[in-house]
């Protein structure tokens, strides 16, 4: 069956007008007409009644049109289930992500990934939270890994939870203690990362009423932790961040305790190309795996 015919019948049965459905699919009002003629007589159905004033749909028509709408829907999947594959192939994909989902998550997930599919060109981009955002708002990534915070304005898909801990120099006066009490960041000297932007650590400061001096502000979490091991300050960070710094550097749970949760945002988790749902299945696996 010549799907145009279908196309046809649908439109002019949607606007109405014969004329209407020539303009929507780009036909001249005499094409459409031949096409519905064309189904009507292939059917043996009258599908339309005509009029000067248009068309009108009839009961038979309106019966058929759930079916063609079904049988369209069938056979797009048959032309998903193509692209799909092709673009597992052959095919591209942006992530972006805080540098420590980056660094201590995404080489491993990348590793597996590629060993199934070594064409896929995967492009990373590491920045802070509002870098992040405007990615994904402007379709530069597909997928983007970062904390929660509420508002979430996309879709997102909670992977794991990391402990927020304090940071100090080697002669910090709490250096031996068993945790960090957050109303101390009130007394030391602090160090913001993520251009004073980071939600995670002013949250936990106004939750506890705390307005630390901020005697320093940086980018990237790596250098908050290199000043830290200057002794210029203390700062808190997350677990993850700072899982590869054990030298000349003290880091303590809270007090009281906080955590975050880590995960995947995207703009809509339907529209993704297979290849950022085929990596998006690899990444949840992996976290998962790892949460265990």
């Amino acid at each position: 069956m010549d799907n145009k015919k279908l196309y046809a019948f649908l439109k002019a049965a949607e606007a109405g007008s014969q004329a209407a459905a020539a303009d929507a699919l780009g036909y001249t009002p005499s094409a459409v007409s031949q096409l519905v003629s064309s189904l009507e007589k292939e059917l043996g159905l009258t599908l339309l009644e005509r009029s000067s004033k248009g068309v009108r749909v009839t009961a038979e028509g309106r019966g058929l049109i759930p079916l063609i709408n079904d049988y369209l829907a069938h056979e797009q999947r048959i032309y998903d289930y193509a692209a799909d594959v092709r673009g597992l192939l052959a095919g591209s994909l942006s992530i972006t992500a805080y540098p420590s989902a980056a660094t201590n998550w995404l080489p491993e997930i990348v590793g597996l990934f590629s060993k199934d599919y070594p064409d896929i060109h995967i492009t990373i981009m590491e920045c802070v939270r509002s870098d992040i955002y405007e990615h994904l708002d402007l379709g530069e990534a597909e997928l983007g890994i970062l904390t929660y915070a509420d508002p979430m304005p996309y879709e997102w898909i909670p992977l794991a939870e990391e402990q927020m801990l304090a940071v100090l120099p080697e002669n910090h006066p709490l250096a031996d203690a068993c945790s960090y009490p957050v109303s101390r960041a009130g007394q030391d000297k602090f160090i913001l990362t993520s251009q004073g932007q980071d939600l995670e650590i002013l949250n936990i400061l106004k939750r506890n009423n705390v307005n630390p001096e901020i005697s320093y502000t940086t980018y990237d979490t790596p250098v908050t932790l290199a000043m830290v091991q200057q002794g210029l300050g203390v700062s808190i960070v997350n677990e993850l961040s700072a899982c590869r710094w054990n030298e000349h550097i003290v880091k303590l749970p809270l007090d009281p305790p906080e955590k975050i949760t880590f995960g995947i945002a995207c703009r809509s988790i339907d529209q993704l190309s297979s290849v950022a749902r085929k990596f998006l299945e690899y990444a949840v696996r992996y976290l998962t795996k790892s949460e265990k």
